[in-house]
C-alpha cells in the first residue's frame, strides 16, 4: 500500500519524481535536496467500496459513457434494442472475469452476462 514519505532531512513530504536516465522512481523533497529511490512503484491506490444500491446505479451509468466499447450484434432480451455497451469485471461469487453487458436503451437498461 502507498504510504506518505517524508524527508529524512528537514521532515517535509517527499514526491514520486521519475529519474528517466537510470529507469527509476525517486522520492524527492521540494525543500531541501534530499532525494531516495523508492522501494515500492505504487504512488496511489484508489479503492472503492460501493453498496449494493450504488453498484446498480453505476451498471446504469455506464450506458452512456461514450469511453465504453458498444456493440450492435447482440440485441436487449428485453426491450429488443440493438446496441448494447459491454465491459469485463469480475462476476461476484466467482473467480476470473466476465463479459457484461448493459442495453443502451435509456428507458430500458437491462443488464445481462454473457
Amino acid at each position: 500500500m502507498s504510504t506518505l514519505k517524508f524527508c529524512r532531512e528537514c521532515d517535509n513530504i517527499l514526491h514520486p519524481k521519475e529519474d528517466r536516465e537510470r529507469r527509476i522512481l525517486l522520492y524527492v523533497c521540494g525543500n531541501c535536496d534530499h532525494q531516495e529511490e523508492a522501494d515500492d512503484y505504487c504512488v496511489y491506490k484508489c479503492e472503492l467500496n460501493h453498496s449494493n444500491g450504488e453498484h446498480n446505479q453505476i451498471l446504469q451509468d455506464v450506458a452512456v459513457d461514450p469511453t465504453l466499447p458498444r456493440t450492435r450484434s447482440v440485441r436487449c432480451a428485453v426491450c429488443n434494442h440493438p446496441e448494447a455497451v459491454f465491459f469485463k469485471a469480475a462476476a461476484e461469487g466467482e473467480e476470473g472475469m466476465a463479459l457484461f453487458f448493459v442495453c443502451c436503451n435509456p428507458s430500458c437498461g437491462h443488464r445481462w452476462r454473457d
